[in-house]
């Protein structure tokens, strides 16, 4: 007689055993996995076609100001009409109130009461830059410069010896606004930051990254041609030159919103062009995505809200940022309108914070923690805190919220992974879900992994841009 050892019933039940576990684990396990492995090419083509209005609008919104123009002019293109807080509103309505010029939100009312609540998405067009002082010109040693004040969290040696164009709005006497854009067209001319040789750069090379390019260095070169042999002749030839094109005085500076940003275009990156590489990612790759997510939502049920939000980079205050009332307000026209309860329509009201996290670096493995790291082309993030440290100064998700978009994001089967910016202690960063959940709404963050963040030209994966479009669509829709 032959006895079945637990070694034979295994050998003999090798195959079917090891198939259980593979059908286990499948079932079980949870893994990331990249939007080409999960998508056929339908989807990964339509990505890529879905990438070439996106370049064209990062490089058409290189400022705030200019992310409202475009943006109303695509809006309007879809039917979108202006709103002004105290207008009649009515179901069907597709309107965008414009907030001075820097904040925009876009909204369709929808057929449900509006006591039910509304989608909201929350992005910022606002992005790290270097602004102008309001006394900025002045010339030493046969140069002019103009004097700057940088906005946001850049790494300042980022930012010398790059071609820079001049951005943005001077007010003149009269109230009569000029708006400025140099460096962009192929005729311009550029400016620049100067940085040390290498040769003399000996005792700047000790110092940490942080401190080798101070502040009060970025300064912008503007010109080196005297007019006549008086003191400050190149400052007076600058200034005749403004004055001759746009009818500018030293003294309008004192009114002016003029900044310095990356000349550079958005463009593909790598062999197989999966990649784009831009200014400002940061979070125009998230706004982009929201808004046309809201045009091609037509057909919603629901009432969307989509907000454009100025002044994120430095801690969203002001009346143009998510800390202003005015989306409150909005919210509160609406119930109003409508036949709502205000209190009860930011009750049950669900917002996407959209916006992006840090993408895992194989460069710089020793800042993140890999298994809660989001990964480059494995779709939208959803981001449960952000915060730094012992999660200081963020909203974080409800389990229920979080169960709400993983079924969301299911039925349309988008491809989405979770994040975080970096290991616990490594630093951190904040977004606009704060102070949004502070009015009592449901919010998480969402968004698009990004290479080096805040630099001038930061890279993202198409798919992945693709992927925030799809979600936000079906969070409209759901």
């Amino acid at each position: 007689m032959q006895y079945l050892t637990m070694k034979n019933y295994i050998m003999i039940n090798k195959g079917e055993i090891m198939e259980n576990t593979k059908e286990l684990s499948d079932k079980l396990f949870y893994e990331k996995k990249t939007v080409y492995q999960k998508c056929d090419d339908n989807i990964i083509n339509a990505a890529y076609d879905y990438s070439i209005d996106y370049m064209k609008y990062l490089d058409n919104s290189k400022t705030e100001r200019e992310a409202v123009i475009t943006t109303i002019a695509m809006a309007e293109a879809k039917g979108f009409h202006p709103y002004k807080l105290g207008d009649k509103i009515s179901v069907g309505d597709k309107l965008y109130y414009n907030n001075r010029g820097k904040n925009l939100l876009l909204f369709t009312v929808g057929s449900e009461p509006i006591n039910e609540g509304i989608r909201i998405s929350a992005a910022h067009v606002d992005a790290p830059r270097i602004d102008l002082k309001q006394c900025p010109l002045y010339e030493e040693a046969g140069m002019s410069f103009f004097k700057t004040h940088y906005y946001g969290g850049i790494r300042k040696y980022h930012w010398v010896a790059i071609p820079l164009a001049l951005h943005g709005t001077i007010v003149l006497s009269d109230g009569s606004a000029v708006n400025i854009k140099i460096g962009e067209d192929e005729n311009d001319p550029l400016f620049y930051i100067n940085d040390l040789l290498p040769h003399l750069g000996h005792e700047a090379d000790k110092k940490p990254m942080g401190e080798a390019i101070e502040g009060e260095k970025l300064n912008i070169l503007v010109g080196s041609r005297p007019l006549g042999n008086e003191a400050n002749a190149i400052k007076l030839n600058v200034l005749k030159l403004l004055n001759e094109k746009y009818g500018i005085i030293e003294e309008d500076f004192l009114s002016a919103e003029l900044c310095a940003v990356p000349a550079y275009k958005a463009r593909d990156i790598g062999f197989d062009r999966s990649l784009i590489g831009s200014y400002g990612h940061d979070d125009r790759v998230c706004a982009y995505p929201a808004v046309t997510a809201m045009f091609d939502s037509m057909d919603t049920k629901h009432t969307l809200l989509c907000i454009l939000a100025d002044k994120e980079e430095t801690g969203s205050d002001g009346n143009t940022g998510m800390q202003s009332s005015v989306f409150v307000d909005l919210i509160s026209e609406l119930a109003k309108a409508l036949g709502g309860n205000e209190n009860i329509v930011r009750s049950n009201s669900k917002c996407l914070s959209a916006d992006v996290s840090a993408a895992y670096d194989p460069n710089f493995p020793e800042v993140f923690e890999k298994r809660n790291s989001s990964l480059l082309n494995c779709g939208v993030i959803l981001t449960k805190f952000t915060g730094s440290r012992g999660k200081y100064g963020t909203n974080d998700a409800s389990a229920e919220f979080i169960g709400f978009m993983r079924q969301v994001m299911a039925k349309d089967n988008i491809v989405w992974q979770t994040g975080e910016l970096g290991k616990v202690d490594a630093g951190g960063g904040g977004t606009v879900a704060k102070y949004i959940s502070k009015e009592n709404i449901d919010v998480i963050d969402l968004g698009v992994p990004v290479i080096s963040m805040h630099a001038p030209y930061e890279v993202i994966s198409k798919v992945d841009l693709y992927e925030a479009y799809r979600a936000i669509c079906a969070f409209y829709k759901y």
